[in-house]
This record gives C-alpha cells, structure tokens and sequence, in this order.
C-alpha cells in the first residue's frame, strides 16, 4: 500500500481559495513563503486511501480481541446514534446550565446510576481516562491528607495492581512502596503489614486483580489501612467482574475510578476516547474535582461550590460522548450489569480450563473475568509468548495482553468479555491449541508468523524509535 504522498498525481486536489482572493488583512508573518507541500489528489482517491486503511486495522468488529485488562467489549451501535443526537454533538461546550438542561440531566443522572454501582457517595465525570481518573484520586487522597494536616509520602502497589497505578501515585509526588503476592496470587497480608506506618497515605489495589484472581481478604486489608489512618484507592480497570455482586463501598474503598470505555461498552483503543469518572465516599466529598453536576429541585447546573475541591482536571467537562454512550449502555442493560459480568467470568473460566493443560497456568484458581497464562512451556522449544502472540494474528484473532503482569513470566493475560459466544470461545481454544502443538513440531512456523498479516515481522524497538512510515515494495 502507498503513502497519499507516493499518490499525489500533482493534480486533481480541492482549491481552498482564488489566487486572487485579498489576503492583505493578514500579518505577512504568518504566510508561507514556499508551498504547503500538500498531496494533490481527488477527494474519491482519499476516500479510497482512507478506506484501505480502515480496513488494515483491527477492530472487535473483525475478529476476537481478548486483550486482557482492556475488556474489549462490543459496542452497541445504539450508543453510536444517541450520542451523535443533534442536542448532544452540536451542543457548545461554552453553553450555559440554562440552554444545557438536556446535557446536564445526562450527567446528573448518570452520576446517580454510578453511585449506586460502586457504592461511593459522590461522583465526578471529568476524568478523561483510566489514568487520569488515577491521578485525580490521588490528588484527592493528597489533599486530603493535607487538609488534616498530615505529610503522608507513601503509597502502597501490589505487585498484582494495574500498570498505571505507580505512575500516577508519583505524578501526585509519592514515595511508592511495593507489596509482594503470596501463593494465591493475592496481597501477602504479612507483607503489607510489614511495610504499613503512619507515613502510608494509601493502597492501590485493583480487584480483582491483573491476574484475574479476587482479593479474598480486601475487608482485612481495609481494616488494617484505615486502622493506620490510611486510605483505599480502588482501580477499577477490572470492575466488568464483579457488577451486581459487590462493589467497592462494600470493600471498604475510599476512592474509585471506572472506565467507562471498558466496563459500560464505549469504544476505545488507539488513544481514545475514554471516560475515568472518580467516586468517593463521604468524608472526601468536598475534596472532589469541581463542578460535579447537582440538581435543585428544578434545573440541573454545575456545582463549584465544593470547599476543598482538587480544582477542575479537564477543559470543559470530560469527554461528553463517551458520557453520553455509558449512560445509554446503563439505561439499556439495567439489572443485567449483573449478567454481563456472570458471562464475563464465565468465559473467562471456561477458556482456562481448556487451555492450561497445552500452556502453564501459575495459579491455577477459579479466575474471575480474566486469567494469565504462561508460555514457559512453548519457550522450552524456542518459542516465546511474544512468537504465540505474532502466530495469533494469522487467524484473525487479536493478541492478548502479552508480559504482563510482570509477575508471571512469559505471561499472557486473556480477557474475553461477556461479548463472545461459546462457538468463538471454542475456535480461539482450538487456534491456542493448534499453536502449542506447532511449538513442538514445527517451531519455524511460529517463529515467522505473522504470515498474513499486512506488516510482517519487525523490530519493535527500531519501529518506536525510529518509524520508517514510507512503503516498500519489497
């Protein structure tokens, strides 16, 4: 496939203005002196090109896409035509509460549904994403502390936690400590009493966790932080496994943040869009990100009046469509939350215990909505997680999270959502065995795969530094 540029017949392009048109009004300063350098071609050939690019990239629509932690889910298409509805798209983000009303009714209410999930006793939407909802938390969890009075510098990670959560306790200026998994591939709860002092401002946990696994002792955790003083930030990447069942409130949690673009089927992937809204419990109400949507009887309008707010995270309020789709998911499932996260870990078990004889499987547990296996066993023939992951993509299956967590060595994490019927969930086990067996028998073939894939094998190092984006032949 060719660049627009190698396209470019040197014809043919849209004229934005006459030669002739007067452009004395503007400061010569800004005027180019030489050509943009812009491709010409017709608006049919970038049509074209454009379309022959969509079609090279992978979507849930194309195939099965069990990237794990990511929760991939379909999308609706539903929640694609309510969200471009003319008084949502259109609307300006400049517009005041009086010509909002439609808008900030959405937001209220879908503030009020997220309450009652997480069991948090207020909400804010701003958050554009997993890990901003992170850093907000964390801002609020430092000024909190500050408020009281206190200098907490550290922050407790499981090794099980989400990626992200290190990196946004240290933006926020923490110190972060480490906790170690036991056997059961849950918080060593000898570990972390090892390491909890007053200077611990609070844990990270996600639960369940990367691995897939339920931290059964989350209610001892809690006691023991909040005993300390300390707080509990929930990351709710993988909160598509307990809806319905539990939540956050009940384990004792003092922040929250949700994906809304994972868990309430919105869709995301190469950058955006995302959604991280961040719940709290009572005594951190005032401390949220201002304005939260409040409603007095009569109208809707934005609260700024919150006295110990962390400020405004996000220009405007978040990213409304993603708002608007989540809501619509919510309206649309209702007590069925509960179900899609039923299927969820039913999937998610299922695909386990067909798969951990052929690959190793490190704790071998009930999992809840996702499992991490390892592929120790193929890289006995010199076939590594990253050689399975390539051969993955020759049958139209997008790769699962590979080497992470790091926990687990040559791990790969699958997550298949409830979106998948049981036919695919057996084509994807019959594909993973098909590649184990191959390891054994014919390892070259796993070794230069992808085979039918558009870009073949590269050096991924070279291709993030240094790209080379121009097409050749060869």
């Amino acid at each position: 496939m060719k660049t627009i540029f190698e396209k470019s017949t040197g014809t043919g392009g849209m004229l934005l203005c006459d030669e002739d048109v007067n452009i004395d009004f503007i400061d010569k300063k800004f005027l180019r002196e030489n050509p943009a350098g812009l491709p010409q071609v017709s608006e049919l050939e970038v049509m074209r090109h454009y379309k022959e690019l969509s079609d090279r990239n992978f979507c849930i629509e194309k195939g099965f896409y069990p990237l794990g932690s990511c929760t991939m889910k379909y999308n609706p298409k539903v929640n694609e035509l309510l969200a471009g509805l003319e008084g949502f798209a259109n609307l300006h983000p400049l517009a005041g509460d009086e010509n909002s009303q439609g808008a900030l009714e959405l937001m209220y209410k879908l503030q009020e549904a997220l309450k009652e999930i997480t069991g948090m006793a207020a909400v804010s939407l701003q958050p554009a994403a997993g890990a901003h909802g992170e850093l907000s938390g964390m801002m609020v969890i430092k000024k909190y502390f500050e408020v009281k009075g206190e200098l907490r510098r550290k922050v407790l990670i499981p090794d099980s936690a989400h990626g992200t959560n290190p990196a946004s306790a240290v933006e926020c200026g923490f110190e972060t400590i480490p906790v170690p998994s036991n056997n059961k591939g849950q918080v060593d709860i000898e570990a972390l009493k090892g390491v909890l002092d007053k200077d611990v401002a609070a844990i990270m946990m996600t639960n369940p966790n990367t691995l897939g696994i339920y931290e059964e002792n989350v209610l001892e955790i809690s006691d023991l932080m909040h005993k300390n003083g300390s707080l509990l930030y929930y990351d709710g990447a993988n909160f598509n496994a307990i809806m319905g069942y539990t939540n956050p409130g009940l384990m004792g949690f003092d922040v929250v943040h949700l994906n809304l673009h994972k868990t309430f089927a919105t869709p995301h992937g190469g950058g955006g869009p995302g959604a991280g809204p961040i719940g709290v419990a009572p005594h951190l109400e005032e401390f949220l990100p201002a304005p939260v949507i409040s409603f007095d009887g009569q109208k809707y309008y934005r609260n700024y009046d919150l006295k110990y707010s962390v400020g405004p995270v996000k220009a405007f309020y978040g990213n409304f469509g993603v708002l608007v789709r989540a809501y619509a998911y919510i309206l649309m499932m209702g007590k069925n939350l509960k179900t899609a996260s039923e299927d969820a870990v039913l999937n998610a078990n299922y695909l386990k215990e067909k798969l951990k004889k052929a690959y190793l499987l490190p704790y071998d547990v009930p999992c809840m909505h996702e499992f991490v296996l390892s592929g120790d066993k193929q890289k006995e023939f010199g076939v590594s997680t990253l050689n399975i992951a390539k051969s993955l993509m020759d049958n139209n299956i997008h790769p699962p999270t590979v080497y992470f967590p790091l926990i687990v060595h040559e791990a790969i994490m699958i997550e298949p959502t409830e979106s998948e019927s049981r036919q695919r969930l057996d084509e994807f086990v019959q594909v993973m065995l098909n590649i184990a067996q191959e390891a054994r028998t014919n390892p070259e073939k796993i070794l230069s795969a992808p085979h039918t894939a558009p870009v073949k094998r590269i050096d991924e190092t070279s291709a993030a530094r240094r790209p080379d984006l121009k097409y050749n032949e060869e």
